[in-house]
């Protein structure tokens, strides 16, 4: 397959971010052509002088649409797209400069139809952003449970770093209304249109999140609350470690009751694992604040995704409402 790449980017307010990624852009040793494709969603504060800036320097279009969310603005972008196949990146993302030489690298190894590629964190992120993004992406969170890189065929990417073909998108649709939670619902349809996934190992990305603790807290909530509605939706994809979240928290929430009548085993497995989490952290970005943090980080993801995992399964399970009534802050309505 000759690939010609085009990079879909939706926007929402962030004309900055976008600066930061295009200028990575600008920066890649990619000896081949691609094009940039810009959506903004919306914003009222628009990157339209941003991307003009660029003009000279890129390949670039530049689209403002009525705000409907992040999933249907990839699509409008993949739709306006050149390309056959489509690079899809969050605002909040910078690229290395051989991210692109990478991509073309795996496809030209093995053509897969959907890819994802990891993230990292950069040396500029502040200490919560990298105690954030250690517990998004380490296994002994809830970085393991989307699939790794053994898991070919199985892995589910993320729509901040995700590459899916002109044929794949076509053949699916492209992303659903639903929010968080789209980008594995297109996973899951793209392998039912008989369509392999796979992690681009090196092909990572840095992303920023920029998102304080109550975001944060906010949005595994979400998270969690998704998770559910995705299992109902594609049954056979369920996983029993969707329950760990939900099961951790409550475990932790009886060790500290039998510790006070002195039965203290179990909450000193408990101390084993949060001390593993913390040289884990503290191996991997050699700080010993991020390292502290991440251990808030994780009790804050495995308390909001938790809640919501269990507030969902109970909801959908013991209602006869469908998801979008029982959930509606989770869906971009219909245009």
């Amino acid at each position: 397959m000759n690939t010609f790449f085009s990079i879909v980017v939706p926007v929402f307010n962030r004309p900055e971010e976008v600066r930061e990624l295009l200028e990575s852009l600008d920066q890649q040793d990619f000896q081949k052509a691609f094009e940039v494709v810009v959506v903004e969603d919306g914003s009222t504060e628009r990157s339209e002088d941003v991307v003009e800036k660029f003009q000279d320097k890129l390949n670039i279009s530049y689209y403002f649409k009525e705000n409907s969310g992040p999933g249907d603005s990839r699509n409008f972008g993949m739709q306006k797209a050149k390309g056959n196949y489509f690079i899809i990146l969050d605002s909040d993302c910078i690229l290395p400069k051989q991210y692109l030489t990478e991509v073309d690298k795996e496809l030209e190894k093995k053509l897969v139809h959907c890819y994802g590629g990891p993230d990292a964190a950069n040396a500029s992120f502040t200490t919560v952003q990298k105690a954030i993004n250690h517990v998004m992406t380490s296994f002994l969170t809830t970085g393991g449970i989307r699939g790794g890189e053994k898991a070919v065929g199985k892995f589910q990417p993320r729509s901040f770093n995700m590459g899916i073909s002109k044929d794949a998108f076509e053949k699916t649709g492209g992303f659903g209304r639903i929010h968080p939670g789209e980008d594995p619902d297109l996973t899951f349809r793209i392998w039912k249109a008989g369509f392999e996934t796979r992690l681009f190992p090196k092909a990572f990305v840095y992303h920023k999140r920029r998102i304080d603790w109550n975001k944060f807290y906010i949005q595994v909530n979400k998270f969690g609350m998704v998770r559910p509605i995705l299992n109902k939706w594609h049954p056979g994809t369920a996983k029993p470690t969707y329950w760990f979240p939900t099961l951790f928290m409550l475990g932790l929430f009886v060790a500290i009751i039998l510790a006070i009548i002195e039965l203290w085993l179990p909450l000193l497995l408990y101390v084993f694992y949060f001390s593993i989490l913390f040289l884990d952290a503290l191996i991997r970005n050699k700080d010993v604040k991020v390292a502290i943090l991440a251990i808030y980080a994780a009790l804050t993801q495995f308390m909001g995704y938790g809640i919501g995992f269990f507030k969902s399964t109970m909801l959908l399970n013991f209602s006869n409402k469908e998801a979008e009534e029982l959930f509606p802050k989770l869906f971009f309505k219909k245009k």
